[in-house]
């Protein structure tokens, strides 16, 4: 039992440690930098009360009803990039100051009441939760309907890898506006992260465990493996903490250096209230925008394709044969649906399943669905008592920043990793890798210095396009999947043989498919015929021979020619609920 406690709550923390820095980024593009610091901190620590809980209740939902494999949810930074986009547009643009000119030409400046200053950030969050849902609606669709499977016949690394180097490699910026506060604690925050996981990674320590049979005992855990940004950001803090009571950092809350004290924020939490359960729509009803939907569209398609990656990785660690077609289907769908539930809460941001939490999976040996749901249980509690999310609010900007840096680079390195699999002989792939990743990069920059370019007489089309092209991942992805569909090559050298086949042969679990199938109520699914037809179904099959109420068809096997084509395999793993530390 303390093992399986050390194991969720485990699982929990690395969820909580790679989504922090979300409601930081997006407090920025709320325009809360303008208010006071404590001001600004009360309104962080909701957006991280909201966002643990989310984390929570996706986590619930992808483990119970979606693809059922142990999958953490937490926060995606791919839908940073087009909320940086769509808060540059003139529209939502934030005020040089919180002052009010005089509306009759006197000399007499006001300044925002609360009312004001609330609707300031709020009428923003309100535009990225319209635009968030409907983009998430267009995530269950693609999962209800199977349509993923047709699309993923036209997505190889050439047009992957463009897509999620780009959204590290954008956000750069992001980072070092963190970073600026104190470079010398963001730099030290980067390289214990470093330190922890390439130097010392390997290094088991010592630890204390008990259990009936061998009461009290030694063990020797990887802490430095599994906890790297939590171990660096605990030492970092505790120095900010050092400098802050011996005033070696400035008292000045005028000075960018002000923000790496520990007390910047400290009134937030006395101020915050103990327990704060995230209704919908509690920031009033949100909007919609062409720009910033086709904007969240982009991210949520690089979102799918991300985690169905995900799903295989996650299948293969956990000695389980690849995800049929039913749960791939069921595992974006639900990913959509949580995504709708994050903007009517107010999260700002999507859902999504997080590598570095299946990666523990490999060095645990716990692939138990069990754990999983209660690590989503405990973040979902975490999200509701408000003390927690004021907490984690008095971490200073530059370990944000040094945090966000390993961060956005690892997300880079991610997508470059994808490369591997095309053919760097040719020169058909480095001019589309060449143009897609330079362009990608050259015209958002482009267009940040000359807003005014696009000028089509349409408002709402300059808007559009002003996104999507100051959209580095979009911009990117796009010019990566035409060229890589328009110019010839042979499946072989675009890298679309070698990327299908290592989502198959490294997930070549000997279990049966019972996991991907839902309790009790499957064996009534399977006898009725007729949701064969639906993607959803654990009877699923996209190639039906005709008619629904044969009784040789009850159950639909796909075929290997399937399997290949879609990229989304048939097989299984046994039900991992009882496999604590056994596979």
């Amino acid at each position: 039992m303390l093992f399986f406690f050390v194991f969720f709550f485990q699982q929990a923390i690395l969820c909580i440690g790679s989504t922090l820095s979300i409601p930081f980024i997006l407090g920025d593009q709320l325009c809360t930098d303008l208010f006071p610091a404590q001001e600004k901190a009360n309104v962080i620590a909701q957006l991280l009360s909201i966002s643990m809980f989310m984390c929570g209740i996706a986590t619930l939902l992808q483990t119970t009803f979606g693809v059922r494999l142990g999958i953490i949810q937490g926060g995606s930074h791919v839908f940073i990039a087009p909320i940086v986009a769509m808060m540059s547009l003139e529209k939502w643009k934030c005020p040089t100051s919180l002052e009010i000119p005089s509306a009759n030409g006197t000399n007499i400046t006001t300044f925002m009441n609360q009312d004001q200053k609330d609707e300031l950030w709020q009428s923003r969050l309100r535009e990225i939760q319209g635009n968030l849902m409907l983009a998430s609606l267009i995530q269950v669709i693609l999962g209800c309907t199977g349509i993923m499977g047709l699309l993923l016949k036209y997505i190889g690394p050439l047009t992957i890898a463009p897509t999620i180097s780009l959204i590290g490699l954008s956000l750069t910026a992001v980072a070092a506006d963190f970073n600026r506060t104190h470079w010398g604690i963001a730099i030290l925050t980067l390289v214990l992260i470093g330190f922890f996981t390439l130097i010392i990674g390997r290094v088991r320590v010592p630890c204390l465990g008990f259990s009936l049979k061998k009461k009290c005992y030694v063990f020797r855990y990887p802490v430095f493996q599994l906890m790297p940004v939590l171990l660096s950001v605990g030492i970092c803090w505790l120095l900010s903490y050092i400098l802050t009571v011996t005033d070696t950092l400035t008292n000045d809350p005028k000075s960018p250096a002000y923000k790496a004290r520990t007390d910047s924020r400290l009134d937030v939490v006395s101020d915050i209230d103990w327990f704060s359960f995230p209704l919908p729509f509690s920031f009033g009803i949100p909007t919609v925008s062409a720009a910033g939907f086709v904007g969240m569209l982009g991210a949520t398609l690089s979102s799918v394709i991300e985690s169905v990656g995900d799903y295989f990785a996650a299948a293969r660690i956990s000695n389980a044969s690849p995800p049929p077609p039913h749960a791939i289907n069921r595992g974006i769908a639900a990913e959509g649906f949580s995504s709708i539930i994050s903007g009517m809460v107010g999260a700002g941001h999507a859902t999504t399943s997080y590598s570095g939490n299946i990666g523990a999976i490999g060095i645990t040996k716990v692939a138990s669905r069990r754990v999983f749901q209660v690590a989503g249980l405990i973040l979902l509690i975490g999200g509701i008592i408000g003390k927690f999310g004021a907490v984690l609010t008095l971490i200073p900007d530059p370990i944000i920043g040094g945090t966000l840096t390993i961060v956005f680079g690892m997300v880079a390195a991610v997508g470059i990793s994808v490369l591997q699999f095309i053919d760097f002989s040719s020169t058909r792939n480095l001019t589309i890798l060449a143009i897609s990743m330079i362009l990608g990069l050259m015209i958002p920059q482009w267009l940040s210095q000359n807003t005014d370019a696009i000028d089509t007489g349409s408002e709402d089309l300059d808007q559009v396009l002003k996104v999507l092209l100051g959209t580095a991942m979009f911009v990117g992805g796009v010019l990566g999947f035409i060229l890589d569909n328009l110019v010839p090559g042979t499946l072989e050298e675009r890298g679309i043989l070698k990327w299908r086949e290592s989502l198959y042969t490294k997930s070549g679990g000997a279990m049966k498919p019972v996991m991907y199938e839902y309790p009790y109520v499957t064996k009534y699914i399977k006898k009725i015929n007729c949701c064969s037809y639906f993607p959803l179904s654990p009877t699923f099959n996209k190639e039906l021979n005709c008619s629904c109420c044969s009784k040789e068809n009850e159950t639909h096997e796909p075929s290997k020619g399937q399997e290949y084509h879609l990229a989304v395999g048939n097989g299984g793993a046994q039900d991992l609920d009882h496999g604590d530390t056994k596979f």
